[in-house]
This record gives structure tokens, C-alpha cells and sequence, in this order.
């Protein structure tokens, strides 16, 4: 089950962000801000009362692109379409706010994340040599046409807002 993060939500959040991202995680602090700010959506996606990941897109209302800044699984918890749920509902959060396109980046050494998204209709669009630090990995960036997704999960009698 997926719902909306709240500024309760940190101190979980964070034990994620740690064991996911050991190298680069994001500061507390800017976590903090992440989840404050009116121009983002974060998620979470709870199993038994506790929080086994998280997400979050970057979406000013009425801005024509959006940005998934994140998304992170507990490593007990993968393979169980939670990343899926959580991507399906910043998307959604993102078309709500008006967006026609959906840019991230994610890390060339990992394929897994790389097939959700490209089964959810993202294609790479190019990379950033070294964009990962100070592990030296190059970043994918892809795009979704919002616009082409909302229209392909409807027709496929998904759910999409």
C-alpha cells in the first residue's frame, strides 16, 4: 500500500535513503526540504505498519516537465511491484500538476531499476559521464511522454488520474 509521505515519515525515510544510496545519500536536511516543498510529491510504501520505500517527483504546478528525484525499496522488499506503485503514483501526482514530460536519472550500474522504467515507457535520451560520485558511475537520463503513458494505462485498463 502506497500513501502520501509526511514530515513524520523522515526519520524512515532516511534509514532507506542510508542503506540504499551508502555512498551518496542525501542529507538529512535535504530530505527535510524535499518533503516540505509545495513543488514535490513523495510517497511511501508501507508493509505490516512500516515504511519500505520511497519516492519523490519534482513538479511545479502548470510546468510542461516534471523530475523523479527518487525512489528506494528496502532490500527485503523488492521484487513485489512496490517500485512500480510508487513510480505509477508520482507519475500520476505529476499529471495532476500538469506535466506533459517525466525526466530522472539512474545509475548505468543498474539495470533493474533501468526496466521499470523503460517498461513503464521511458527511453534514455542520452548520459552523464561520471554523474554518480565518488563511485564514478555514469547517470541514464530518460524521458517519459506523461501524455503517452496516461493514454497507454487507460487503454490497458489501468488506473491513471
Amino acid at each position: 500500500m502506497t500513501r502520501a509521505a509526511t514530515a513524520d515519515d523522515l526519520g524512515a525515510i532516511m534509514a532507506l535513503e542510508r542503506a540504499s544510496f551508502p555512498t551518496d545519500a542525501w542529507s538529512e536536511a535535504m530530505m527535510r526540504e524535499e518533503l516540505a516543498s509545495p513543488h514535490n510529491t513523495y510517497v511511501v510504501a508501507e508493509q505490516a505498519g512500516r515504511i519500505v520505500g520511497y519516492g519523490g517527483v519534482r513538479a511545479p504546478r502548470r510546468a510542461k516537465d516534471a523530475d523523479i528525484q527518487t525512489i528506494a525499496i528496502d532490500a527485503a522488499a523488492r521484487g513485489r511491484g512496490r517500485g512500480r506503485a510508487l513510480l505509477r503514483d508520482l507519475l500520476n501526482a505529476a499529471q495532476e500538476r500538469g506535466a506533459a514530460e517525466v525526466f530522472l536519472e539512474v545509475r548505468a550500474d543498474n539495470p533493474v531499476a533501468q526496466a521499470l522504467y523503460e517498461s513503464e515507457g521511458f527511453a534514455e535520451m542520452g548520459r552523464r559521464p561520471r554523474y554518480y560520485q565518488p563511485d564514478d558511475v555514469d547517470a541514464v537520463v530518460m524521458r517519459l511522454d506523461l501524455r503517452a503513458w496516461a493514454h497507454a494505462a487507460t487503454a490497458d485498463g489501468g488506473v491513471c488520474t
